[in-house]
């Protein structure tokens, strides 16, 4: 049986910002491929590309040059419209800031991009009740982020990531703002999902114990891929 193509391809990218007169090479001709269902941990010290890499990545930030290919499909040969429904019903994206609307429920938010994406109200109910089942949240429901601790609104925050089912779940310090036994609770819970649903999660962050559970650490170093290691074995990047 052939093996499965990559789910993430990434050739040469590079990105450069400026900041007044000031030059940033952000990344500088990163290449990178991930397996369909791998968590993959994306570390670094701060400034380093980590982030823009992340961005780059999902789309949500144009390359300079170089490629990008999920699933087969060249970002760049996409319509802004095209990348936009290809984030909205394919990926999903967990902060470390959570990004909830405080005006809406716990599962309104969870509903939102369901919403957005033309769903019918009943169906986004259905599906957002399942994804807080998910994460454990089911009775939560009604209760508005400001009534929930940091660690049920991060699980709020995955719930809508994985409501529409997405084929790659992006995260961005998802435990950043927790402390260790919410952190703990996250990770558990992600690692879970990703066995469960055969998800692919690219992860960036600062934290040991977030890498210790992926299937593979890569590390940045000033715009460049300086490790890339397999359950703990370094694999020197070329």
């Amino acid at each position: 049986m052939a093996s499965e193509a990559p789910i993430i391809v990434a050739n040469d990218v590079v990105k450069t910002y400026y900041s007044g007169k000031v030059r940033v090479e952000a990344l500088r001709g990163i290449s990178l491929s991930v397996e369909k269902g791998e968590m993959v941990a994306v570390m670094g010290p701060s400034g380093c590309g980590k982030t823009t890499l992340l961005n780059c990545l999902s789309g949500l930030d144009e390359i300079d040059a170089g490629s990008i290919s999920i699933s087969g499909s060249e970002l760049a040969k996409m319509s802004d419209d095209q990348k936009t429904r290809y984030r909205a019903t394919k990926m999903g994206y967990i902060f470390q800031s959570y990004n909830l609307l405080p005006v809406l429920t716990a599962r309104e938010n969870v509903e939102l991009p369901l919403l957005v994406g033309g769903t019918t109200p009943r169906t986004a109910r259905e599906k957002a009740m399942t994804a807080l089942g998910l994460v454990g949240l089911t009775e939560r429901e009604h209760h508005y982020p400001s009534e929930l601790s940091g660690g049920q609104q991060q699980r709020v925050t995955i719930a809508r990531a994985l409501v529409n089912e997405p084929e790659i779940v992006w995260g961005d310090e998802p435990t950043g703002n927790l402390d260790s036994e919410n952190s703990a609770e996250i990770i558990d819970l992600l690692v879970s999902l990703n066995k469960k649903n055969r998800q692919t999660f690219i992860i960036v962050t600062h934290a040991d114990v977030v890498a210790a559970r992926a299937h593979r650490v890569v590390r940045m170093q000033d715009g460049l891929i300086v490790n890339d290691g397999r359950n703990g074995a370094g694999r020197k990047a070329h």
